[in-house]
């Protein structure tokens, strides 16, 4: 996926590693496309190793050098090869590590297995606080103009989480309700 992203930033314009960087944070890269971000840096000298890209020219500013980066026809190829990659891959992720821990929840107290649910239900409030910022910062990126397809990302995003919040209070209340796990 870095990949793809690396290709496609310098899809739009010759960039620096650092602007590159810089945009993936801005559009909250690492949470929709489950990227590490300083990891561009390796991409980008594989990439270019690769020839799919290539040093534009290089830019000084006093004592330090930073080199522009730009696509190559290779990687323009190379790039809707990732893309179709990518949505041909099937990502259905389940929440494994949650429902490993709803299965075996009964060995714990019942007020601890809650308390921990308790958790996991301010982390998806959490979650849902930061997709919702990460749109508004996209929103006034875009300048009131969202991409229909980058809406139904944004909004598949949030419908996962609410899912989740949702299973994550129904099995609070059964255990609250019960207030036996067995």
């Amino acid at each position: 996926m870095t990949r793809l992203l690396v290709l496609a930033m310098l899809g739009l314009k010759p960039m620096t590693g650092y602007d590159i960087k810089t945009m993936l944070e801005l559009n909250d890269a690492e949470r929709w496309g489950g990227v590490l971000i300083g990891s561009i840096y390796n991409a980008l000298k594989k990439l270019e190793k690769d020839g799919y890209i290539e040093v534009a020219s290089i830019e000084s500013t006093g004592h330090r050098q930073k080199a522009i980066y730009q696509i190559t026809e290779k990687g323009r190829a190379h790039e809707q090869e990732l893309i179709i990659e990518a949505l041909e891959k099937s990502s259905v992720v389940y929440p494994t590590t949650l429902y490993s821990g709803v299965s075996f929840a009964f060995k714990l107290p019942n007020a601890r297995a809650v308390e921990a649910l308790e958790k996991q239900k301010k982390i998806l409030e959490h979650e849902e606080k930061a997709i919702n910022a990460g749109y508004e910062a996209k929103l006034i990126a875009m300048q009131g103009e969202m991409p229909a397809l980058t809406q139904l990302a944004f909004d598949n995003m949030l419908e996962i989480v609410k899912v989740q919040s949702k299973f994550v209070n129904q099995a609070i209340d059964i255990m609250k309700k019960n207030n036996s796990l067995e």
